[in-house]
Order: C-alpha cells, then structure tokens, then sequence
C-alpha cells in the first residue's frame, strides 16, 4: 500500500473560525429553529437540540458558525460528529479535515456507526487518500459494521475507485443479508471498473430487480462508452421514470448523439413522463451541442409552463444553449437574471461572448468575474484568450496569458498556447508566434501546428508555412490542412505549378478537403 504522508498525523480537530458573542449566537438560534427547539445554551445539555441546530447551520452553509457550535457542545455523541463530518463532505469538500475530524472522534473515545463510515469513504472517494479505503474496510470488522448493507455498498465503491477488483467482490460477499441496493451496486462497481460482462452476468444473476437495477446497467454502459448497449438496455425496460429517462438523454449528450438525445426526449414527452430540471438541462445541452435554436427556444417556454425551479444548473444550460445558437443576447439576459452564479456560468457567458467576436465584453465579464470573488479555471482562461484572438486583442491577450501564473499560479496549458499562436498569427506577429511555440515547456500539438499554418497561410509566408506542415505531418500524416494552406500560399504567389502538384497529391492520397455547411433548422413543435 502507498504511504500517505501526514495522514495519520495526531492533530486537533479544533477549528478557528470567527467567533459570535454569545448574544449574537443566540439571535442567530432564535430564527434558524423551531420555538420547541430554542433551548440550548452552553449551559443545556440536551444533544438532540444541539444537535439539530448544528444540523441547520450546515444545510444553510453557515460551516463556521456549525463549528464554534460543535466546540462549545458539553456533551457529544455519535450524531452531532456524523453531522460535522458531512459539513467536511458535502459543503466544504475537504477530505482532509473530515480525516482529521474522524481520527478525533476515534481518540475521543466514540465509536462509528453506519453512517459515519458511509461518510468517510465518500469523503476519500477520488482524492490521495483512497488508500485509505482497506484502513476503512478494516476498521468496519472491528466493529462489525461490514456486514451492513449500507456499510457494504459504500466498500464496494471505494475499492471500485482504487481499482481493486478482488476485493470489492469479497466485500459484497461479507454482506449478511443482500437485497436489491447491494446488488445495484456491485453493478455500478463493476461498470466503474469497465467490467462490463462481469456487470451484466451479476445484473442476470439477480434473484430481483428494481427500476435502479436496470437505470445502473444503462448507466454503467454510457460510462464506458456503449451508448448503443445503453439504448438495447433502455428499450427492454418495462418501466421507466424521469431518472432513466434522464440518464439515457444525458448519455446521448455526453456522446456527441445530439439528434438521439432530442428524438428521445420527444419520446419521453410522448409517454407521460414529466421532465425534471435534470431533464431538461440535459435537453438544453443537446439543442446547444446540434445548433437547434428554435427547440432550444421551445424547450425554455416548456420549462416556464412547468414551473420547474431554475436553479443555478439549469439557467447555466439557458446561458450556454443561447450563447452557442447565436443569440448572445438572450443568454446575457437569462445571466443578468440569475440570483446565484457559479463558476460554469461565467464561462458560459464569458465563451459565449468570445464566439461571437464581443472581445471587449468577454474581458469585461472576465474582469467582473474576478472582482466578484470567482476564481477562473482554464476553461476561463481559453474562452478569455480566444477572444483576444477573435478581436485582435495582442496586448490584453499577452497579459492575460502572463497572469496566469503570476497572479492565480496557474500553468498554462497546451490549449492556452494554441490560443497565443493563434492571437499572434491573426495579427500577423509570426515570428513572436514560433518563439511562444519554440518556448512551450511541452511538445506542440496538431491544434498548435494547424494555428501557425493558418497564419501563415492568411499572411502568405511560404518558408515558416512549409515549416509548420511539415511539423503538422510528423504528427498526423496528409492532414488536408497543410495541401489546402500551402495551395493557397502558392497560388497568391502564383506558382501555380506547385499549385497543381499539391492538388495532384491529394488526389492520389486521397485526401479529402474539409469542404463548409450550412445548418437548416426546421421548426417541431414540443407540445
């Protein structure tokens, strides 16, 4: 097993947060509880209360206050540190902490119950400390807990995430007493693993199967890329609600299958079924992916007259189905809307902006961003960039590829590059644009090597032209943009000799010029 360092390190589970004075707590109990509930007060010592009062303060997101509550409690049990441990797994995601806080439950004397080690594993579900998961499992025969269903299925998942095999069919053979739940999820474990045939023999296997069973399966199989497995397993359902439904359109979406995932909601519509925002963020996600404004149009009204509640997923799916069917100003009218933002709203909007050529405003909600305490990723930092490209931006583009690391420590990556090469070579800056590619602590890319050939083309540079394809052929041999590039430039120099022999090249090659479209959208009604 890897060694994890500092894990098993004996600190406190004390925490420093901003303390309230003791009226100013009260104040905050006062409207946050129940009137049966006002009691505790650090001299009461009734934990049902205390605890029902840390209990809210982190389904509202008032994490410190959970804690300065937590400290001051003058008697705990195992309920009021399952409830702190879930503040470190659902609103803090600090697997870290909950480690910490777990191992000080342990020195404090109190023993795990079911739900406390459900909580943990999750917790260390894809980060370092999975390692932990045998540590976990060991410490759930201890106190003969493994034998759970609700114990075993989250063992099944966490040896499922480090990738041992082995050992999450001897814990789905630990279970006392297995129902459908345990089974589900030895599914969903096998399909984690890509396990495909051991994940149908145990679905066929079943001594009985529920609507989840049959949702896993499908599910399972859109994860490892099966999509049209998925859909053979959807059709056999003899029932089917909003999650499998759900999960099959996402599947769709996931997989590029725009049109499937649009026909398939028409279906689901057909049947009776009634969409969730799930649903329809989803739908949303296919009509930007294929381009169909008027669906997209016709879906956003449905969800009006649903009175499904928008929140901050679904009005994102809004902003960016807007934003990527052309009509920019519905999308920033929907964002101007929001009451909450996060941080794939931003860069819808900010991405929206930059394909449309709005440089300036793209920069601008950049800058708003930032100044609302958003931290931007690199998808920010490509939809930012791009638009400098599009607006032959060079100075604001230099600047903000070099705050990158300078002002949010973040190394730039091969798309950020190919971003630079491509404002650059717009401008006409080519020499500065194979210095930046000469420079890259990486290898360069075809995308790298296809923006410097589009520049050189748009600039008739004939030698760093025939440089760049023949870089651009290492990487993928007769790529129809280093003949049409290089026909061009020697066309408008006109040597229309080598203009003839390159396009006799592709004829033998069989190279295939990427020829242009048009999309022809034609009204359905969703009724």
């Amino acid at each position: 097993m890897r060694r994890l360092e500092g894990t098993i390190l004996l600190t406190s589970c004390r925490r420093r947060f901003c303390k309230l004075s003791p009226p100013s707590l009260n104040h905050i109990h006062m409207h946050a509880i129940p009137f049966s509930d006002r009691n505790p007060t650090p001299q009461n010592n009734n934990i049902v209360s205390w605890n029902k009062m840390i209990a809210e303060y982190v389904r509202n997101g008032q994490i410190g206050v959970a804690h300065n509550l937590f400290d001051e409690m003058p008697l705990k049990d195992v309920v009021s540190w399952n409830t702190i441990l879930s503040a470190g797994l659902h609103n803090t995601k600090d697997p870290h902490g909950v480690n910490q806080c777990f191992l000080q439950m342990r020195r404090d004397g109190f023993r795990p119950n079911e739900y406390t080690i459900s909580i943990v594993l999750r917790a260390f579900l894809g980060t370092l400390l999975n390692v932990l998961v045998p540590q976990i499992h060991a410490l759930a025969i201890l106190s003969a807990l493994n034998s759970t269903v609700f114990v075993g299925s989250a063992l099944m998942k966490g040896y499922a995430n480090i990738g041992d095999r082995v050992a999450m069919a001897r814990v789905f053979d630990e279970i006392s007493a297995k129902d459908v739940s345990s089974w589900n999820a030895l599914i969903s474990s096998y399909m984690e693993l890509g396990c495909m045939h051991d994940a149908q023999r145990v679905f066929d296997g079943m001594p009985e199967r529920n609507i989840v069973s049959w949702t896993s399966l499908v599910n399972g199989y859109i994860r490892n890329r099966r999509v049209n497995k998925a859909r053979s397993v959807f059709n056999k359902m003899s029932a089917k609600n909003v999650v499998s439904w759900t999960v099959m359109i996402s599947g769709y979406v996931k997989n590029q299958k725009f049109v499937d995932a649009l026909q398939l909601f028409l279906l689901m519509l057909k049947s009776g079924t009634l969409p969730n925002q799930f649903t329809f963020s989803s739908v949303l996600d296919a009509s930007a992916g294929c381009s169909s404004l008027i669906f997209g149009q016709q879906v956003h009204s449905r969800i009006l007259k649903s009175g499904v509640p928008e929140d901050v997923t679904l009005s994102t799916s809004l902003v960016d189905m807007y934003a990527k069917c052309g009509d920019i100003a519905a999308a920033y009218c929907i964002f101007g809307s929001m009451p909450k933002t996060n941080l794939v709203s931003w860069n819808s909007i900010i991405g929206g902006y930059a394909r449309h050529g709005f440089a300036t405003r793209a920069l601008e909600e950049f800058e708003r961003m930032t100044n609302c305490g958003v931290r931007p990723d690199a998808v920010t930092f490509t939809n930012a960039l791009s638009a400098c490209a599009h607006g032959g931006m060079i100075e604001e583009g230099k600047s903000l590829f070099n705050s990158m690391k300078s002002k949010f420590g973040m190394e730039p990556q091969v798309e950020h590059y190919a971003c630079m090469v491509d404002l650059y070579g717009k401008a006409g800056e080519l020499e500065e644009a194979e210095k930046l590619i000469h420079g890259m602590p990486f290898q360069p890319d075809v995308v790298i090597w296809c923006a410097l050939l589009g520049a050189c083309g748009l600039h008739s540079s004939l030698k760093l032209g025939e440089f760049a394809a023949e870089e651009l052929d290492k990487l993928e041999s007769d790529h129809a943009a280093i003949y049409s590039t290089l026909s061009r430039i020697h066309g408008e120099r006109g040597v229309w000799n080598s203009v003839l022999e390159l396009r006799k090249t592709m004829k033998e090659k069989g190279v295939q010029k990427q020829n242009a479209g048009s999309w022809v959208e034609s009204a359905r009604v969703i009724r």
